[in-house]
């Protein structure tokens, strides 16, 4: 078996067992066997030890996350400059001439250098502003795919973009309650996500590193530095993943090109053009350069594709921030294979700047084949009229000026706009669960002023008569709201605090909050920053986040009219926590619990500890077949962990 096709094995295990662990972990499901998972993780590590390569995240690494106060910054050995750029396909024939060339995406994440020494990543640094860069080499290491450790022992020097698929990035967005808060593209996730202070945020971002340039490899081939192409197959056969490409020349730059613009639809990582190197690495070089760019690669944009049409409607729509966004309606047309009728046109200064009038006549296109944007005002008209009035509450509207581009704001602080988001949290499945209480029935309620705070939700039954005569609404769909209400009064604390909807405040945040403070939410009010900080899972953010909340009168205000119609339920303390300070871990089936989650609430009831894997620190695995060679067996004894069986553990731990 060659090396690339033990590399390729490795990053195929990676990805079979980190979902079986998933699974495992997350979802309660055993898709593999003790034994066949046993049989993967033992092949993983084998090859890794014949292939020299460990990838991030590897089933074979014990993972420790870094937090730091902020980023050191580095200056780079040389300056990394932008690309010159063209959206001719002429021009890209023309810039090759008769020399060979390699075509490939330009992917739009952050760029980023890695360095080598010996085998080990030793460096990460960001492109910055291509003179200065941060160093961020603890985030580096929880990348998804970067490679801890190669099979070359001389410097080597990498640079690549940090990714984050559009797929991830849906999942991530998809988690985040209020539309506020959400990441307006992958880009600006990618940026904040390696760039985070703690790499254990990182770590859940599903971060990739796609190299796309090997700048030096102290010792290697000079036929393979020789070569653009080869420099990447070079670095594949460390086990990086390099960006996809073409060998191209004059001839067929354009057909390449234009299977670049097939692909593009349904390719899983944001890009916002091609770049074009010549493959001879030495005749680039002996180019030169100019001011602002290298001449040994050029960037290709797209020319996007443009349509004629006429705007009929501007329609505003206001948000939680209190920012109403300007969208264009116009008559519908084909751009780049579907059909358009809206763009947003993002905020005043660009509606004064292309002089909008409903009925001018505009083309339109799609950035990046993508988004919908306006490209010209051909009539120009400027008779657009902007709204001194909040379209979903009427108050008074307001234009500031922010980075020099002027928006336009709702000026009341309680307008519906802001509200929906903010009750569709409190009533969400996590926090109360008000079962059938959608955002659309949250809008419909607000709208007629039923609602204005939390505890109004308690207090429905005041406007019975005007609910039961609303759109969609009758006497049952009354009665099955004030019912789900009834029930949702009945809550816990975690629930009650997520639902608040305090910043950086999450699921499992509240309940690690809950917990350190008895369920006693006016500990948690009077709680100060420094005794917050020093909660493990929370931090100093989180713990301003959580201190800045509860000083505000408003919201104490707010906090307490609700708590008058909600019982908090404190859980059943067993056992007086004697399982407090203790970890266990737990594999395989069990016989006294439906589920591995109902040991675990237990354990944590009784001030215990569950975690995924097997470390010094733990008190000790149960499993009812400790005599397996389970690979947690295996660490438990390596480690001298005790293995104990599920009856072993309740006539141990949980005694009266």
């Amino acid at each position: 078996m060659s090396d690339e096709v033990k590399i390729n094995r490795i990053k195929e295990l990676n990805v079979i067992l980190k979902k079986a662990s998933e699974d495992y972990y997350a979802k309660d499901e055993s898709p593999l066997s003790d034994r066949e998972y046993d049989a993967l993780y033992d092949e993983l590590v084998r090859l890794e030890e014949e292939t020299g390569v460990i990838l991030a995240g590897s089933p074979t690494q014990s993972v420790g996350y870094e937090a730091v106060d902020e980023l050191p910054k580095e200056r780079h050995p040389s300056p990394m400059l932008s690309l010159g750029k063209t959206k001719s396909r002429e021009e890209l024939a023309q810039w090759l001439g008769d020399h060979e060339g390699v075509l490939s995406w330009k992917l739009d994440g952050l760029t980023i250098v890695l360095t080598y020494e010996n085998g080990e990543l030793v460096k990460a640094l960001t492109r910055g502003n291509g003179e200065i860069g941060e160093v961020i080499t603890p985030n580096a290491r929880v990348f998804d795919n970067v490679p801890l450790r190669i099979a070359f022992s001389g410097e080597l020097v990498v640079r690549g973009e940090a990714v984050i698929s559009y797929k991830d990035f849906e999942k991530i967005n998809a988690s985040i309650v209020n539309d506020a808060d959400k990441y307006k593209n992958p880009r600006n996730l990618c940026s904040g996500s390696v760039r985070q202070l703690d790499s254990g945020i990182t770590a859940k971002r599903h971060v990739r590193f796609v190299a796309f340039n090997l700048v030096s490899a102290e010792g290697a081939d000079d036929k393979v530095m020789g070569s653009a192409d080869g420099r990447l197959s070079f670095l594949e056969s460390l086990g990086f993943e390099a960006v996809q490409r073409m060998k191209v020349n004059a001839g067929n730059v354009a057909d390449a090109v234009a299977e670049y613009e097939k692909r593009i639809a349904d390719y899983e990582i944001p890009s916002d053009g091609l770049v074009l190197t010549y493959e001879d690495v030495a005749y680039g070089a002996s180019l030169g350069r100019t001011a602002k760019s290298p001449r040994h690669s050029i960037a290709f944009k797209w020319a996007d594709e443009t349509a004629e049409t006429t705007l009929r409607e501007i329609e505003w729509s206001a948000s939680r921030t209190g920012l109403i966004n300007p969208v264009a309606i116009f008559d519908p047309v084909e751009l780049e294979g579907t059909t358009v009728s809206r763009a947003s046109v993002h905020n005043i200064s660009i509606v004064k700047e292309l002089k909008l009038g409903i009925g001018d006549r505009i083309t339109v296109y799609k950035a990046n084949m993508i988004i919908p944007q306006i490209a010209e005002n051909l009539t120009g008209s400027g008779n657009l009229t902007i709204p001194c009035k909040c379209p979903v509450c009427g108050a008074e509207t307001e234009i500031r000026a922010l980075n020099e581009a002027e928006s336009l704001y709702c000026t009341n602080p309680g307008c519906a706009a802001k509200q929906i988001k903010t009750f569709s949290q409190f009533v969400s499945r996590d926090a109360l669960n008000v079962d059938g209480l959608s955002e659309m029935t949250l809008e419909k309620l607000i709208d007629m002023g039923f609602i204005r705070e939390f505890d109004d939700l308690f207090h429905l039954d005041r406007y019975m008569e005007r609910i039961v005569h609303m759109e969609g609404f009758g006497e049952k769909s009354y009665s099955n709201l004030i019912e789900s209400v009834k029930t949702a009064s009945k809550t816990t604390l975690p629930r009650f605090l997520f639902g608040l909807g305090i910043a950086g405040i999450g699921v499992a945040n509240a309940k690690v909050l809950a917990k350190a403070y008895d369920h006693d939410i006016e500990k948690i009010r009077k709680a100060d920053i420094t005794e917050l900080s020093a909660i493990d899972g929370i931090g100093p953010v989180m713990a301003q986040a959580i201190s800045d909340y509860f000083a505000d009168s408003e919201n104490n205000r707010i906090v307490d009219d609700v708590l008058k119609d909600l019982e908090i339920e404190i859980p059943a303390v067993g056992g007086d926590q004697n399982l407090s300070g203790l970890t266990f871990v737990i594999t395989g089936s069990l016989e006294h619990y439906g589920n591995r989650n109902e040991l675990k609430e237990e354990i944590e009831n009784r001030g215990g500890k569950v975690a995924g894997s097997v470390s010094a620190k733990t008190t000790a695995l149960i499993n009812n077949d400790a005599a397996s060679n389970s690979s947690k067996n295996k660490t438990a004894k390596s480690l001298g962990v005790k293995i104990i069986t599920e009856d072993e553990f309740i006539n141990t731990y949980l005694k009266e």
